[in-house]
């Protein structure tokens, strides 16, 4: 016998009072409405607004505000107009300073519950532009027909919805204000209703848009496509099913590396517009200096640079000392960090593939290496973290885009016999609650 399907109340259609007593590491407000926790979206603490439920369960509830009683001082005028509808950010209704903030707190709550450990110092916020930051993106397509309308951008908040915009405002020049001219051309398109998204890479030589088609597209459309990446100065890609290759549809050229830079150290690097590179330019160059000065490098320095991608921060650490040996789990990308060290005219660098989350046996992980850097995904670098037995370096750098499993794996550094010097917090995404962090730990002497 078949078990009946749950079936959910309807949500009341109606708004509601409520007073925001504080913020959730999400962002949204937090209120108490008929003795119901209940997390309310574009709400700030010390605020009285009415909101609308979008979900209601025994133990919590869900809300949007609709309307602002009294605001506070906190609050600002979104620049974007799509705010509310788009998911792509969450905070713009907040001030910066209220931002770093909320960021800053999440780090100290997440270290005093998972590493029940405080660093000696705070480290100041790394800040940049606010808006028109996001070099790297993924946009979703998608034909409505009861539109008679193309979409392209981020998923409506807590939807799977694309929203329906026309501009982005934290997507770089020239992409923020492409949208609306590309929806225009991909609705002259025969293929209109078999285009998935648009990947988004803004390089310094030049801008990239790949997009994938479910199938093949017709000489027409391939016209149209070239006529538009030709009148705005763009290089296009075909993403179609595999196994069929990325195609570069224009310029008709062999050069498929876009590029920037670290003035800094006379480095440029050379990626790919499909390769993982930091999104926001300006943050990533003072996250490389902070790095490089929390290590205090040396010129007899030995250094392991962990979940290493294209070089990002191996390339500037070999300016300064006597080795660095980088570190990644793909090969491509270790194909393309060896690269940049040849065009860079470096030597004293050696990169290897090598999957972290597994024991390793291999030549480099024998040496020893008296500075780290660890720079892994959102799901951290512990299982890692047992080589530190036996490298014993005195300082290691931590950079993390996700503050619970940073303070994770700082709480297990710290029984392997180190200390919390100093952390904070670096602005990578500007208007969203992503936590960007940096820590540097030292061997407890």
């Amino acid at each position: 016998m078949s078990k009946r399907k749950r079936q959910h109340k309807p949500l009341p259609t109606e708004t509601f009072a409520a007073s925001v007593r504080a913020l959730s590491h999400e962002g949204r407000g937090i209120a108490t409405v008929n003795e119901r926790t209940t997390f309310i979206s574009n709400a700030l603490p010390d605020e009285e607004v009415n909101f609308i439920y979008t979900h209601l369960s025994s133990r919590y509830a869900e809300g949007k505000a609709e309307e602002i009683i009294k605001a506070s001082p906190d609050r600002v005028t979104p620049q974007c107009v799509y705010f509310g509808l788009c998911g792509g950010c969450s905070l713009q209704h907040m001030s910066h300073q209220a931002q770093l903030a909320l960021k800053q707190n999440t780090l100290q709550e997440h270290l005093q519950h998972f590493a029940k450990s405080e660093p000696q110092t705070w480290l100041p916020p790394l800040t940049g532009p606010e808006y028109a930051y996001r070099h790297k993106a993924r946009l979703g397509i998608r034909y409505v027909a009861k539109k008679s309308s193309v979409l392209i951008g981020f998923r409506e908040q807590q939807s799977r919805y694309l929203a329906d915009m026309s501009s982005c405002e934290v997507l770089a020049a020239p992409v923020g204000h492409l949208i609306a001219p590309l929806r225009e051309l991909l609705m002259q398109l025969d293929a209109k209703e078999q285009l998935a998204q648009i990947e988004v890479a803004v390089g310094e030589n030049a801008t990239a848009l790949l997009l994938r088609n479910l199938v093949e597209l017709s000489a027409s459309d391939r016209a149209l496509l070239t006529a538009f990446a030709t009148e705005h100065q763009l290089w296009l890609f075909l993403q179609p099913n595999k196994p069929k290759p990325l195609e570069k549809l224009w310029p008709l050229d062999n050069e498929e590396f876009l590029q920037y830079e670290q003035p800094h150290y006379n480095l440029t690097f050379w990626f790919h517009p499909t390769d993982f590179t930091q999104v926001n330019p300006a943050i990533n160059r003072d996250m490389v200096q902070k790095a490089l000065a929390l290590l205090d490098l040396q010129p007899t320095d030995s250094v392991l640079d962990l979940f290493c991608g294209l070089g990002n921060f191996t390339l500037p650490i070999s300016r300064f000392v006597k080795h660095v040996v980088g570190v990644e789990g793909s090969d491509e990308m270790v194909q393309r960090a060896s690269m940049n060290a040849e065009r860079n005219q470096i030597s004293n660098v050696e990169f290897h593939a090598a999957d972290l989350t597994k024991p390793q046996n291999a030549p480099w992980v024998k040496q020893r290496y008296n500075k780290l850097l660890l720079d892994p995904p959102r799901s951290g670098a512990l299982e890692i973290l047992p080589l530190l037995n036996d490298w014993q370096p005195a300082k290691i750098v931590y950079v993390s885009c996700n503050p619970a499993t940073l303070a994770r794996d700082i709480g297990e550094m710290l029984q392997y016999g180190y200390q919390l010097i100093a952390t904070g917090i670096m602005d990578m995404f500007p208007q969203t609650n992503h936590v960007e962090s940096i820590a540097l730990l030292e061997r407890v002497k």
